[in-house]
């Protein structure tokens, strides 16, 4: 059996997306908040609050409980559908507007990566806002004295009240500079491992779970690794007081100057940790979602 043309349907694409972002939000929720707690604390001295994952996580448990792992997940939740799907209709569009390179009318690697790169544009409008108010949430303790934000949505109202729409959108371009290579590394890798884990004259659609997750999993730790030095700076630039930094080069200046290079991976072991279940998780509700849907409606 050879593999198959590659069908791209854009309307199951973005339902198949949004199913998957909701299996990749309650999957990996805990230890990105882990990894927002480390990543934004500061080190300039005084001692940490956070030793590194697993203190940060006994200490969260211990003053806010279990629940304190999810602070912030409303905003993604309500969101990830449009988000999730919005990054896999980019990609389909990214595939389409390419024409196939290799024999059988396939997709070659310099393609998938393409059509990452376009999927990364198509979301960072609609994820800049919610990981704004996601990263101010999380870093919010249960223990604080008059906590700043009652929710998602105070917390949105609060920061239009103080700069207009530009507040709520802080970060836009720092998130541009995560999700566009980023997500050029995550469907490259995808792509490859499926082509990597099919049988010989099988076909990639065939592959069973295990084999989907294996390969969802190292495409999260691709994307993970690839972006975590910018996702730092994009998570330090939009939790900072205002006029704290001009841009996203100054976070860089002011965060190597003052805590050293290594600052721009605090968090990383949370955040690898977190890549490879969330996202096997979450291609393997879009593999999941997309089989439903073609026996469903087939022509959609």
């Amino acid at each position: 059996m050879t593999e198959e043309k590659r069908q791209i349907s854009l309307p199951k694409n973005l339902i198949a997306g949004g199913f998957a972002g909701i299996c990749l939000t309650f999957a990996g929720h805990p230890l990105d908040t882990i990894k927002v707690r480390l990543q934004t604390q500061l080190s300039t001295g005084e001692s940490k609050l956070y030793k590194g994952t697993f203190d940060c996580f006994k200490k969260i448990v211990t003053k806010e409980g279990i629940r304190g792992l999810y602070k912030g997940m409303a905003t993604p939740i309500i969101g990830i559908t449009v988000v999730s799907g919005v990054s896999f209709f980019g990609y389909g569009c990214g595939l389409k507007m390419q024409d196939p390179s290799q024999p059988n009318n396939q997709y070659g690697a310099g393609q998938f990566f393409v059509g990452g790169m376009v999927s990364g544009v198509f979301k960072t409008l609609l994820v800049a806002p919610g990981e704004r108010i996601k990263c101010l949430l999380q870093m919010q303790s249960d223990s604080e004295v008059g906590r700043r934000y009652a929710g998602p949505v105070d917390c949105a109202k609060q920061l239009y009240k103080q700069s207009g729409i530009k507040s709520v959108f802080k970060g836009t371009f720092a998130t541009l500079v995560r999700d566009v290579p980023g997500s050029g590394f995550y469907f490259i890798t995808y792509e490859l491992m499926k082509q990597a884990l099919t049988p010989k004259g099988g076909s990639s659609s065939n592959l069973g779970a295990g084999m989907v997750l294996l390969a969802g999993g190292t495409a999260g730790v691709a994307n993970c690794v690839s972006t975590y030095a910018a996702d730092t700076l994009k998570s330090r630039l939009q939790t900072a007081p205002e006029g704290r930094y001009h841009n996203l080069l100054h976070v860089f200046t002011s965060l190597y100057k003052q805590e050293g290079f290594m600052s721009l991976f605090q968090g990383f072991s949370a955040a690898l940790l977190r890549s490879f279940p969330a996202n096997a998780a979450c291609f393997l509700g879009f593999e999941f979602a997309l089989k439903i849907l073609n026996w469903a409606a087939p022509s959609l």
